[in-house]
């Protein structure tokens, strides 16, 4: 079988309650709270505005949570969205998803929490800009190894990352909310950015990775109870830490102080509690984004198992290994392109290669300076798919309403069908925002993301997949 999550009941599965909870804690609380402030906060015009765009992002989160509580307790079986798509739409549409996720998204989004951890910890070690990449594809190597060695090793790291996250953070929320600086909360400089928009969708990302929970669906215990608690209290919990932490930044910094950092937490800390604080911070955020990759690499790495094993053409992603009950050549294609998406945006050898490509295809090179490389080209190359994807679910939600009218539900979302057309909104939003933000990266999104529809041609001439545990 290609899949040993399949036959498990109910009340079976390696992972409890607080490992999912700390899955989604471990996720979404990775790198954007500690870098990406500065410039949310100078995409508009005063600090209620953005405290009030965190609260409002929290909210739509939270109702596409209960969205996903419902899918992901009706769909028993690993792989999230994966599933909902195909039986939605059709087969080809997984296979899409499937494909976007290895080749874009989230191999996107693991790369891009990776330099932020990178740039943390060269500020750390007082190391060279240029070794940023090296503690990038350190990162994934390393973390991808240990999940190799099994679901424990894996969900244990996680558990251990969560908690030293969650520690640093309320050191942050306590040091910067009983400063005593003079600070001012009044903008004295105009919005230097395109505006609340790009704020909105950088709080947005902030917020994203909750669904990831819903690719393990199949390895959580008593899953009906506890996925829509997992999901709903992370992100409870999650949107209190995001407005305490924007609060304690904007008393320790003051508004425009929050404006021109780059490192927000790492400043906040060093200007309440002195230089040796702020580099402490700095190596709490390595732990923290840590934990986000860990929980990436581990959930995402179901999606491509689980399209290894309805899939022909990657039948080899489908394999578990029996002795460790890991999906170990999905975890090993994760790894490998994302080593390679890390050095094709972070080295200026792989921006000329890239650049060199488009100009023989006749399109414009990658305007570099504007993405800066590393955390922002990824970011922004694998938002759009990202919310094209997201904004499907919602459509897909409504089909399998209509289709599985009479299927049993063992959580429904309240206030059908406002919850989901709120979710669709959101993310129609996104995709448009995105879109703009990343048009110059259009073109070399289109091409990996297309050729999904040639290759799943492909895998069904090949026939049914065979695929088998490794021993």
């Amino acid at each position: 079988m290609s899949d040993p999550t399949h036959s498990q009941s109910e009340e079976q599965g390696p992972l409890s309650l607080w490992d999912a909870i700390s899955l989604v804690i471990g996720i979404v609380i990775g790198s954007t709270i500690y870098k990406t402030p500065g410039t949310i906060s100078s995409n508009v015009s005063d600090p209620w505005m953005m405290l009030g765009l965190w609260a409002l992002c929290g909210g739509l989160s939270f109702v596409g949570a209960l969205c996903y509580a419902e899918l992901a307790t009706t769909y028993s079986r690993s792989g999230g969205e994966y599933n909902y798509l195909t039986r939605a739409f059709g087969p080809w549409a997984g296979f899409l998803f499937g494909w976007s996720q290895l080749a874009i998204i989230q191999t996107g989004s693991i790369g891009a929490l990776s330099y932020v951890f990178a740039e943390y910890a060269a500020e750390v070690f007082q190391a060279p800009k240029s070794s940023v990449v090296w503690f990038a594809l350190g990162a994934v190597v390393g973390l991808t190894l240990l999940n190799m060695l099994g679901v424990h090793a894996g969900r244990h790291t996680q558990k251990l990352l969560v908690l030293a996250k969650l520690l640093g953070l309320l050191l942050l929320i306590v040091a910067g909310l009983t400063s005593r600086a003079e600070v001012s909360l009044v903008a004295t400089t105009p919005i230097s950015g395109p505006g609340w928009p790009l704020a909105m969708i950088l709080v947005l990302y902030a917020y994203g990775g909750w669904n990831d929970a819903a690719f393990v669906t199949a390895e959580v215990r008593n899953r009906s109870r506890n996925i829509p608690l997992a999901l709903l209290s992370g992100l409870g919990l999650i949107s209190v830490v995001y407005l305490l932490v924007n609060l304690a930044y904007l008393r320790a910094l003051g508004f425009e102080g929050l404006r021109q950092s780059q490192r927000p937490a790492a400043d906040a800390l060093s200007a309440v509690l002195g230089e040796h604080a702020g580099r402490a911070m700095s190596l709490l955020v390595m732990v923290s984004a840590l934990g986000g990759l860990n929980g990436l690499i581990l959930a995402v790495s179901r999606v491509h198992a689980a399209v290894g094993a309805d899939h022909a053409l990657f039948a080899y992603l489908g394999r578990w290994s029996a002795r460790t009950k890991t999906p170990v050549w999905s975890l090993l294609a994760q790894g490998l392109i994302t080593v390679v998406m890390i050095l094709a945006v972070g080295t200026r050898d792989g921006r000329g290669l890239i650049d060199g490509w488009l100009q023989q295809v006749g399109l414009k090179p990658i305007p570099w300076d504007q993405y800066f490389g590393g955390f922002d080209t990824l970011f922004a190359a694998s938002a759009p798919i990202f919310w094209l994807f997201f904004l499907s679910t919602g459509v897909a939600y409504f089909v399998l309403r209509v289709i599985d009218r009479n299927r049993q539900r063992p959580f429904k979302a309240p206030w059908f069908p406002l919850c989901p057309l709120l979710f669709c909104g959101m993310s129609a939003f996104g995709l448009y925002s995105a879109v703009n933000y990343a048009a110059p990266l259009l073109p070399l999104i289109a091409i990996p993301f297309l050729a999904g529809l040639p290759l799943y041609w492909i895998s069904r001439l090949l026939g049914k997949p065979t695929a088998e545990p490794i021993a």
